[in-house]
């Protein structure tokens, strides 16, 4: 739903309607998770998806339907049951779709929601399926998550958003700028760090989000000092100079993030060890490096590069195996990938006493 925060905000602040189609709940082999999300304007102009195009002509009928009447409902729709589905998932799978009208009458919280959501604060936002009757809560999860739950009978979506996870990228090469646009193309928070001033410009690295002039290892240390590093964060070291790399893979293999990485060739890596053992890092920690960085697609370009590091990412996020899908069998999307609500999440939404906020 992020991604069609914006457009909904710009209808809805100027006093418009717009539609709102959620994925509530997935089988099979869906090709979007819960809460992927498609916004019909009142002018036509549809943003985001639900299925992947499968369905889409479908949704966007209801999502016109919704607009007129006002009133929300869900729908299924899936690759059997002539009768229970009026459109076919020719890719695969099943899905559930909540469609509701968006406006200031129906959804007086919005505003607030995508300011939270904006700055970066954990919120969790509750729809009751029934009539999408809406309440906003604070929320204390690490990672974003959509899914339903059974409150007092009746079935709601619950939707939590936390900050975008970060890439913090040491270095200002080319790889580093492909990198960083590959990035924020992925939904990362891009931070690009390099210890010379006259590389370490927002000119040369127009997509990443913040450009730091500062050692590295000092910048990491302080980001992890501030609470700014996390489970999620990927650190990639793209810099080929050892008074730089060193100190900073020191630091990094011994934090509890996502992913680490670091360029350079054979030789490179190989002179990267010997350093990092003789300042005393583990061999524990070492297994923790992605080095030489990405995977091996033949890269040449830095564009190419910034493909090969990304999918590493993704393979290793998505535990996926690398090999190609057209020699491979069984379901594509991976059912552990589906999302969901956690626990945590669900005591927060059951104790929370305020009553819901009823949609006109």
């Amino acid at each position: 739903m992020r991604d069609v925060l914006q457009p909904l905000l710009d209808w809805w602040a100027a006093g418009e309607s717009a539609a709102l189609a959620t994925v509530t709940r997935t089988w099979s082999s869906a090709p979007r998770p819960p809460g992927s999300a498609m916004v019909v304007g009142p002018d036509g102009t549809v943003t985001g998806s639900v299925s992947g195009d499968c369905v889409e002509a479908a949704v966007y009928g209801l999502c016109q339907e919704v607009l007129l009447t006002g009133r929300p409902g869900t729908a299924r729709f899936g690759v059997s049951d002539d009768e229970a589905f009026a459109v076919g998932l020719t890719c695969g799978g099943t899905i559930e779709v909540l469609v509701e009208r968006v406006d200031r009458q129906s959804f007086p919280e919005f505003a607030g929601l995508a300011k939270a959501v904006r700055a970066g604060e954990p919120v969790t936002l509750v729809t009751r399926l029934a009539d999408a009757a809406h309440r906003i809560i604070p929320s204390s999860t690490d990672g974003s998550t959509s899914g339903l739950i059974d409150e007092g009978g009746q079935r709601c979506l619950v939707t939590t958003f936390t900050a975008p996870p970060r890439i913090i990228v040491f270095g200002s090469t080319e790889q580093a700028a492909a990198t960083a646009e590959i990035g924020s193309f992925l939904g990362y928070r891009v931070t690009v760090c390099d210890a010379r001033a006259v590389f370490a410009t927002a000119e040369r690295f127009p997509a990443a989000d913040q450009v730091v002039n500062d050692w590295p290892h000092r910048y990491l240390a302080g980001q992890v000092a501030a609470g700014q590093v996390d489970a999620r964060t990927v650190i990639l070291v793209l810099t080929h100079d050892p008074k730089f790399d060193i100190p900073v893979l020191e630091l990094a293999v011994n934090l509890p993030v996502a992913y680490i990485g670091a360029m350079g060739s054979r030789r490179t890596h190989d002179d990267r060890l010997r350093r990092l053992r003789e300042a005393g890092v583990g061999e524990d920690q070492l297994r923790r490096l992605s080095s030489p960085v990405g995977l091996d697609l033949g890269s040449r370009t830095p564009a190419e590069t910034a493909v090969s590091i990304a999918a590493e990412i993704i393979l290793l996020q998505r535990r996926g195996t690398g090999a190609r899908l057209a020699e491979t069998s069984g379901p594509i999307h991976s059912m552990d990938d589906l999302g969901g609500v956690d626990s945590t999440t669900i005591s927060r939404v059951r104790g929370h006493d305020a009553p819901p906020t009823l949609a006109s």
